[in-house]
């Protein structure tokens, strides 16, 4: 028996010795002696506690050789894996590489492991900035190490172990193909650690690891160090959200069940105002109902949680607005969670940190608000805040200086921020297209971050409660503790023109079809293709059963299928052809016909007291806005008035007679009702409706029915005597058939749809001669040197001169269109714009983008299938003018109406693809180099230069 112990050597190991024989005590210390002898052992003593068992599995198989992915909840130490990976490749003389999917997690990483290993050995690469690169190990975004890949840095030369933190990226349709990028391009020499939260098909996602990447172990860890209590809070109460259930297993509070129960059965107040009283124990029934069941603000949720002594929390609101307006509501609240002494820390620590930054540009940024709430132990986190104000926030957090922070869900992407409590203020969230739930992957996420490894006992995470709350729901996002990881993965034009310079084009294609979402699109067809062959053996079987003596009972089925279909379409063409005619009888009614209602609930004489005509054919009349066709509005005689339908007519309808309409008649008056039933009786009741003659069916002078009916006759299956037996094994034939046939299509779809958008790509490309078969051509290696969603553009803007002569700062609004997106989709106000040179650029850019469009529309390559080129957005051209035209910050972001946070992430963007633009451009005779870093120092300066490390 193999017994782990995750103790320090020295302690348990040597009383359990003692009962050991002298055999056995000889090969133990030999045990001990090879273990001390590990690098693990070595990077155990570097920390103050014991490493939990799947650490110490992901470790061994590090130091054996083989590749890891680690799937483990949020703040379960599963990075502890990846800084092992750096203390293996510096133990064995060769780099590791940290990649992180965002900027804001590569600066943490880099402090972190500058402060274990020292500054010197440790780099940083983030797009817009490079700190020691050529150390041991170094720190970067994703998409660095992928433009590493593609251009054969030789910063890859030594290179040893890759940690990819938040490997489950890879599903974000945004940025998620690099990931795949990466996995599929890193040298087979390298060993990949790949980290990701728990995703419920990490063994999939293993088995594609161990296809493209060699040995490769799967450690899956559900269990959380710090466990997790969910709670709901509704007015002054908190509830548990489950309940220890029979057998130990969890139900739902029944106490929330019901509160949901009465609160669904509690008249609403348009229901009050309709007229509908509530009795006076109603009234009270609610009002103590009330008295128990409301939102609490954002403040009472803060002192609600400091008074049951779970703070610091993190409340999640799905909107940036949002989180500004909590922390205002709490400041005006006078919630104060910071004594005198935290206060002046926090003072000191934001002054040091903010010292740079003029005093001009503090008070643009709102910083004496956003001091006054720190200073009160309160802040928010949000995208569009100055990414130096959000770092102060999150090392005050960490500290235990701030203890309340309204955030968006960005700050659960991995920051190591967590917090004993988390807040959710709601289940909804804006996904940039709609309101949607939550999903359980979402809320897993978002939750993952209450409970401090080390610190707290337990953590909690809190749902308020609101109106239309179902525990149910709840419970089912708490219960789920895993989500899918789907591919997002799909070739891009910088990605073919980089794979055929590399690989050649059948090579480039090979290296696509081991991608992720090719796995998984093939896994996902064997369940079909077993069904298709289930299918192909029951066709056997009924082929066999249809089988006549007398000739090809298949032949002569196929000919009866043809004969009832041709029937069926005759039937339908007469059935339109009717309704057409009826409709067409409908619309010459007038207010006053009397008509006889052939069918219906209301057949019998009616009077049209409106003729109810669909908008814009109103016959004189107010049109209604009615899609299915007229819809009469009449006083039948038996003293009803009733609008009906395009049904109520199967055949036309012709009036009978004519009757004056009294103008005192009111519809809703019972006594008019009757006087003018009775008048209409008296005028037309003696008058028998004509009924309407059918008409010969089309299928009798159809010459095709009869060319049928004639083979069917004549066939010499027609006279067997099983002919039905054998007809009825024929129709499940057909029937099986045509599902068969269904899932063929579906296999078609799946199969080699990597390959084949690429195959589409490269024709394009070929077509604006960027590739001549596996030649890539000089417009090509400049689309290498560009990566970005708008590559393409950015490349064919290059190529026709669009930017040459142009001014630094016009130069840097031209490019700003190839990487601003809007956060709205309004375009009711046109942009405003740089006049002169840099107009007409950015005219001719959009002419050219419409080109490609077309071009894209002719070699179909969809956009909505997360491929080509989007229209360039010229909303932050006169921001980014302005700004590179050295501008004041407080023009410019007036002029923007944008938040500095976002303004100093555009301005990097915009910064990477003038360096992008600035390598690709044609050197001689061209200004656009020359410009470009121009344009780039003219935006690097200010809040932009000083926001953040990277």
């Amino acid at each position: 028996m193999i017994v782990t112990l995750s103790v320090r050597p020295g302690t348990l190991e040597s009383t359990m010795t003692e009962d050991l024989s002298p055999a056995e005590r000889y090969a133990a210390a030999r045990l001990r002696a090879a273990e001390q002898a590990t690098a693990l052992a070595s990077f155990r003593e570097m920390y103050d506690f014991a490493l939990d068992p799947f650490q110490l599995e992901a470790c061994q198989a590090l130091e054996a050789g083989k590749g890891v992915l680690v799937a483990a909840p949020t703040g379960s130490g599963k990075t502890i894996v990846g800084e092992f990976a750096v203390h293996l490749a510096l133990q064995q003389g060769r780099k590791c590489f940290y990649t992180t999917p965002i900027k804001a997690l590569s600066n943490q990483k880099y402090s972190d492991l500058c402060r274990r290993y020292g500054a010197e050995r440790v780099g940083l690469l983030t797009g817009d900035n490079s700190v020691n690169s050529d150390a041991p190990v170094v720190v970067m975004t994703t998409e660095v190490l992928r433009n590493m890949l593609y251009a054969g840095s030789r910063t890859l030369l030594g290179l040893g172990h890759v940690v990819m933190d938040e490997v489950h990226y890879l599903s974000d349709r945004f940025r998620g193909a690099v990931w795949e990028e990466v996995i599929i391009h890193l040298p087979e020499s390298v060993t990949l650690v790949s980290l990701s939260a728990t995703v419920s098909n990490a063994e999939e996602f293993g088995d594609w690891l161990d296809t493209v990447r060699g040995d490769t172990e799967v450690i899956v860890s559900e269990h959380r160090p710090v466990p997790l209590f969910q709670h709901v809070l509704a007015g002054r109460r908190m509830y548990d959200l489950f309940e220890e259930g029979e057998g130990h297993k969890k139900a739902v509070n029944p106490d929330l069940t019901r509160m949901a129960r009465m609160e669904a059965s509690r008249p609403s107040y348009q229901d009050r105002r309709r007229g509908r009283h509530m009795r006076e124990a109603d009234r009270e029934r609610e009002r103590r109902q009330r008295s128990r069941i409301w939102t609490p603000s954002r403040p009472e949720v803060i002192e609600r949680l400091d008074a049951e002594g779970l703070l610091p929390a993190i409340t999640f609101i799905f909107s940036r607005a949002g989180c500004e307006a909590a922390v205002q509501q709490c400041l005006y609240a006078g919630l104060r969670l910071n004594d005198e002494d935290a206060r002046g820390r926090v003072r000191a620590l934001v002054e040091e940190r903010t010292a740079g930054i003029p005093p001009e540009d503090l008070h643009v940024l709102g910083y004496y608000e956003w001091l006054e709430g720190l200073e009160r132990g309160i802040a928010a986190h949000h995208a569009g805040m100055l990414p130096t104000f959000k770092e102060v926030v999150e090392e005050l957090f960490v500290r235990g200086l701030v203890k309340a922070v309204f955030a968006t869900e960005t700050l659960a992407l991995g920051i190591n921020m967590p917090a004993r409590s988390v807040v959710l203020e709601k289940l909804v969230k804006w996904n940039g297209e709609q309101h949607a739930d939550i999903t359980p992957g979402e809320y897993t996420q978002l939750t993952g971050r209450a409970g401090r490894r080390g610190i707290d006992v337990e953590g909690h995470a809190v749902v308020l409660w609101q109106r239309g709350t179902s525990p149910e729901h709840l419970a089912g996002l708490a219960g789920t503790r895993t989500y899918p990881l789907r591919s997002s993965f799909k070739p891009s034009y910088n990605m073919a023109v980089n794979l055929v310079e590399q690989f050649g084009r059948h090579r480039s294609r090979e290296l696509l079809e081991t991608s992720f979402a090719q796995f998984q699109a093939d896994k996902s067809v064997v369940g079909i293709s077993r069904q298709v062959q289930r299918n192909e053996e029951g066709l056997e079987g009924y082929r066999a059963s249809m089988t006549c003596h007398l000739g090809d009972f298949e032949e002569y089925a196929r000919l009866r299928r043809e004969l009832k279909d041709r029937e069926t379409e005759l039937a339908r063409e007469g059935v339109q052809q009717r309704r057409a005619e009826a409709a067409v009888a409908l619309e010459r009614l007038k207010p006053g016909d009397v008509i006889h209602v052939p069918t219906g609930k209301y057949a019998g004489l009616a009077l049209v007291l409106d003729p109810g005509l669909p908008a814009g054919r109103s016959n004189g009349h107010r049109g209604l806005d009615h899609h299915d066709g007229p819809r009469p509005l009449v006083l039948t005689a038996e003293r009803q008035v009733k609008r009906l339908a395009s049904m109520d007519f199967p055949v036309p309808v012709e009036p009978l007679e004519r009757m004056r309409i009294p103008k005192s008649f009111n519809p809703r008056s019972p006594q008019s009702r009757r006087d003018l039933a009775s008048a209409l009786r008296t005028k037309a009741g003696h008058i028998t409706a004509e009924r309407h003659r059918k008409k010969r069916s089309p299928a009798a002078d159809d010459r095709e029915i009869d060319r049928l009916r004639k083979a069917l006759r004549a066939h010499p299956c027609h006279g067997c005597d099983d002919r039905e037996d054998h007809a009825r094994w024929a129709e499940r034939y057909h029937r099986l058939l045509r599902d068969t046939t269904q899932l063929e299509r579906r296999i078609e779809g799946r199969t080699n749809t990597i390959a084949r958008t690429f195959d589409r790509i490269v024709a394009l490309l070929t077509e604006l001669d960027y590739l001549r078969g596996d030649e890539v051509t000089e417009h090509g290696k400049r689309l290498a040197r560009l990566y970005g969603e708008l590559d393409l553009l950015a490349s064919e803007c290059l190529r026709e001169g669009v930017w040459e002569g142009l001014a630094p700062a016009e130069l840097a609004a031209c490019v700003s269109a190839l990487v601003y997106e809007s956060r709205t989709a309004d375009d009711a106000v046109a942009p405003k714009l740089p006049s002169g040179r840099a107009r007409a650029a950015l005219g001719e850019t959009v002419r050219i983008w419409g080109r490609l469009d077309a071009l894209e529309e002719e070699f179909r390559i969809r956009q909505t299938e997360g491929v080509g080129q989007r229209e360039p957005d010229l909303g932050f051209a006169w921001a980014a003018y302005m700004w590179t035209s050295g501008k004041g910050l407080d023009e410019v972001l007036r002029e923007a109406e944008m938040p500095a946070g976002d303004f100093v992430r555009w301005c990097k963007q915009v910064i990477d693809v003038l360096g992008q633009i600035s390598a690709a451009a044609p050197g001689e005779g061209s200004t656009v180099p020359k410009n470009a870093r121009k344009a780039v120092d003219g935006l690097l300066r200010g809040v932009v230069a000083y926001s953040s490390v990277g």
